[in-house]
């Protein structure tokens, strides 16, 4: 059982930059898919973006390709979003999420754990 815990979200202007986190426990961190999804109430939780077990491939939406950057350490059981030039659209409640497979998904469907969520707020 993997266990997903979230921070860094919060209130940011417009423009600013936020870094999230996500730390794992449980199962092997390397081995497994990571991605990073959002919602806003009334809507469907929107994949953002996802990095492979190993690191060497990522995926990324288009709303978001160019602003935001996912990583991961292996070393520390932790992925991160990097999130430059936020808008008020970007508001939302942030989610990491773990795949049972090394490749990534590029469904929201394709992740199998889930973390709580933080808040990410942009005010204009």
């Amino acid at each position: 059982q993997v266990q997903l815990v979230e921070s860094g979200g919060g209130l940011v202007q417009a423009g600013g930059s936020l870094r999230l986190s996500c730390v794992a426990s449980g199962g092997t961190f390397g081995r497994y898919a990571m991605g990073w999804l959002r919602q806003v109430p009334g809507k469907e939780r929107e994949l953002l973006g996802a990095i492979s077990g190993r690191g060497g491939e990522t995926y990324y939406t288009d709303s978001v390709k160019g602003r935001f950057t996912i990583s991961r350490d292996n070393a520390k059981n932790t992925m991160y979003l990097q999130m430059n030039n936020l808008r008020p659209e970007d508001s939302a409640v942030y989610y990491c999420a773990a795949s049972a497979w090394e490749r990534l998904s590029v469904s929201r469907h394709g992740y199998d754990y889930w973390g709580q969520g933080t808040q990410v707020t942009v005010s204009s």
